[in-house]
């Protein structure tokens, strides 16, 4: 059984975070450590790197959950992929090794748990909202897209793509083309 860690901080001023767990895996004896600064809902070829790497019978170590999974369906997407590929998982601060069936039960709890509070946060959010309606103090989100409806339109009269619009503006392709199509104005794409 070989030991690979993945380690993960969001940003470059979490250096010494990154430092700490790289440090801990190590001395735990990650034969392999994988590495990187990303966060944790941008690309992460690293990790990808670390999952092909893993052969069956490998563990895959990390400090805490939130280094490796972005919500509990990434978590579950990353345990099928370890599962299938016959790899296991340990989380250090949770004492979770799905190497044993304690751990495979532990890892579900805690997945379950998760849930659930995830479930309980959405569900008090939409009775917050709900009241904010009836008092009249909702309004929702503002729209960004349309504020940029006008440098929308100068764009695609240059010839700009929509996918260039989007891209300069920060905003969806989707948005561009309702956009667009609203405003009449022939698409560049």
């Amino acid at each position: 059984m070989t030991l690979i860690g993945y380690a993960r901080t969001s940003t470059l001023e979490q250096e010494a975070g990154l430092e700490a767990q790289v440090r801990d895996l190590k001395t735990l004896g990650c034969k392999k450590v994988y590495q990187e600064q990303t966060s944790s809902i941008g690309p992460r070829p690293i990790l990808e790197t670390a999952l092909d790497y893993l052969r069956e019978g490998d563990t895959l170590v990390v400090t805490k959950l939130d280094r490796l999974a972005r919500s509990v369906h990434h978590m579950g997407e990353l345990v099928k992929h370890l599962e299938e590929k016959g790899v296991h998982l340990r989380i250090l601060n949770m004492g979770v090794d799905t190497s044993t069936p304690t751990g495979k039960l532990m890892l579900n709890v805690l997945a379950s748990v998760a849930q659930f509070e995830r479930e309980m946060m959405l569900e008090r959010q939409r009775e917050g909202i709900a009241k904010a309606k009836e008092e009249g103090r909702y309004k929702g989100r503002t729209p960004t897209a349309r504020a940029k409806s006008d440098e929308v339109v100068a764009m695609n009269a240059k010839g700009l793509s929509m996918g260039e619009i989007a891209k300069r503006l920060g905003i969806g392709k989707g948005s561009v083309h309702r956009i667009l199509k609203g405003s009449q104005t022939s698409v560049a794409c």
